[in-house]
């Protein structure tokens, strides 16, 4: 056996004794105190550190990611009541609705100014002449079969909203001549499997509905729209 080996396999039994001994021992540099100071460790920008300076760097990065992962949370406190306090803008506006014209004018307003959704689609399967006659590029009237909705089939029959990037044919039915600057949607059907219709929001920031996001209050936005729907 070569010294080289004989060496690394010493090295090897020899470190694992020195970790061995310190774990049975955790008072050993209590009692040892100035072998700390004599200790030293590559400090990874080709100097050395004392063993208690890599400790004080150690916890110092710990204590920097503590303050992101907490300046996080608060973000993300504030978001949702934000998003609180807009769906009980929403809830108000819905309440004092009387008629379902009153419900899509409210719901169009409560989007594009509380939300700050500048591109809002609701889209119901109904025939109500008297909202065909107003149709627009926020109102949409469709039959639940139409070959438009179908390619919406999936979404509407989990009953659940998603976000994200839809197909080409998708966006241009649901946002016309403005759909070549829609970047991301967000979709929710109205009822269970979609039976009111389906409420789809635009932006042309791709990340503004990424489908990372949590859809919790894009569902319970859901909810209150179909309760005001149905009670119409």
């Amino acid at each position: 056996m070569s010294r080289a080996a004989r060496n690394t396999g010493r090295s090897t039994i020899d470190d694992q004794a020195i970790i061995d001994h310190l774990l049975a021992s955790p008072d050993f540099f209590e009692r040892n105190s100035s072998a700390l100071l004599k200790l030293r460790l590559q400090d990874g920008r080709g100097g050395t550190v004392s063993l208690l300076e890599r400790q004080v760097e150690v916890l110092r990065e710990r204590n920097r990611q503590l303050e992101a992962r907490i300046a996080e949370f608060i973000d993300i406190g504030r978001t949702n009541d934000l998003l609180a306090a807009r769906i009980h803008t929403l809830t108000t506006r819905l309440i004092h609705a009387r008629g379902l014209d009153k419900v899509v004018d409210a719901l169009e307003s409560s989007l594009r100014e509380d939300f700050d959704v500048p591109s809002p689609v609701l889209v119901l399967f109904r025939d109500d002449p008297s909202l065909a006659a107003r149709e627009s590029s926020f109102i949409r009237l469709a039959r639940r079969d139409a070959p438009e909705v179908k390619g919406f089939d999936t979404l509407l029959l989990s009953g659940k909203p998603r976000c994200g990037q839809v197909r080409d044919s998708q966006r241009e039915w649901l946002f016309g001549t403005g759909a070549v600057e829609i970047g991301s949607v967000a979709l929710a059907p109205l009822g269970p499997e979609g039976r009111y219709g389906l409420l789809a929001c635009g932006s042309s920031d791709s990340q503004r509905f990424n489908p990372a996001i949590s859809t919790d209050f894009l569902a319970r936005i859901a909810e209150l729209v179909t309760a005001a729907l149905a009670a119409e």
